[in-house]
């Protein structure tokens, strides 16, 4: 049977590329895109996390319609510092939302979770959980952290809306989990 979750509308373009190898215009329709779908609640650091890294980018015909990107972290877990793909600035446009875009979008970043770390990591709102629950995230059940300049710090706001997708490790998922720093939201 067909999973619904992996199967896109048939007429999107899905291109996958790193920050480096887009043009300022993509961009810019990526950057309008991820603020669009938060209607504005964001800051400039929320999108300056999600570069550097690999994108994935849905077109349908001339129109960006969906977007995520994937970035390198060190997670502190069990006495190891794991190489993480990061997911961040996941969103489809709202009048195109169930449709397949955000399973294309995943599925593209997951390929490369799978592919080249140890685990993926992201933050989820709450509208999302459910979505990614189902195409196998779990959720982080311990405390989690940050590594800052001053040292580690509890960041009690985000216990209960971290997720992971363990790929070459099996974290204990009631443990500590600690971020490295970085402007803005930590996770």
């Amino acid at each position: 049977m067909d999973d619904p979750l992996s199967r896109p509308p048939q007429t999107m373009k899905i291109v996958t590329a790193h920050t480096a190898d887009l043009d300022a215009a993509t961009l810019r329709e990526a950057r309008a895109l991820f603020y669009d779908v938060f209607e504005g609640d964001l800051d400039d650091h929320d999108w300056d996390h999600s570069l550097g890294g690999v994108h994935a980018l849905v077109w349908e015909g001339p129109e960006l319609v969906a977007h995520g990107s994937l970035v390198q972290r060190r997670l502190l877990h069990g006495g190891r510092a794991l190489r993480v793909g990061y997911v961040e600035a996941v969103g489809v446009r709202a009048d195109l939302r169930r449709n397949g875009y955000g399973a294309a979008v995943m599925t593209a970043l997951e390929r490369v979770v799978r592919g080249a770390y140890d685990m993926g990591a992201l933050s989820s709102t709450e509208e999302a959980i459910g979505f990614y629950a189902a195409r196998g995230w779990r959720l982080w059940l311990g405390r989690t952290w940050a590594l800052t300049p001053d040292g580690p710090v509890r960041t009690e706001e985000d216990d209960g809306g971290v997720y992971v997708l363990p790929v070459t490790v099996s974290p204990d998922l009631s443990g500590d989990l600690t971020c490295d720093w970085r402007d803005g939201d930590l996770w």
